[in-house]
């Protein structure tokens, strides 16, 4: 029963990091084409409790969740799509931090990224989001 209440808890806080996730980057292309004082700084605003207060939380739960859920079931250690999955994560991972690069930068005012890179960099999650899910839920055999 408890792994269950962890496996709910885990998805919720993976929910919560993907808006995250989704959202910042689109938050970037808004501030990438804003040209005023007012709109740079309601961004940074926004961008930085984004990040600081829903999409920190959410990541360290995420992490933490799945770790309980990997030690009650260790079977799941042998199994080649959660090396995926986990790759996957790690990889995500660093795409999180690389969003607190960009913040900075923003916040510095020394972003060179256009709002068409930010465009293209918004999609990255979903990529991962469809191949973690589909591990998860199909658990291929390789």
């Amino acid at each position: 029963m408890t792994y269950l209440w962890l496996k709910a808890l885990h998805i919720i806080a993976v929910i919560c990091w993907f808006a995250g996730l989704f959202y910042l980057p689109r938050l970037f292309v808004y501030h990438a084409a804003s040209s005023d004082q007012i709109s740079h700084d309601r961004f940074c605003i926004m961008e930085r409790k984004l990040y600081r207060g829903i999409m920190h939380p959410s990541l360290i739960a995420t992490v933490l969740l799945a770790i309980g859920m990997l030690y009650m079931n260790p079977a799941l250690l042998k199994m080649p799509w959660m090396h995926i999955k986990i790759t996957l994560a790690i990889v995500l991972i660093i795409y999180h931090f690389s969003l607190g690069v960009f913040i900075k930068r923003f916040a510095t005012q020394a972003n060179n990224k256009s709002h068409v890179f930010f465009r293209f960099y918004n999609e990255v999650p979903v990529i991962f989001l469809l191949a973690m899910v589909f591990l998860a839920v199909l658990k291929p055999g390789f």
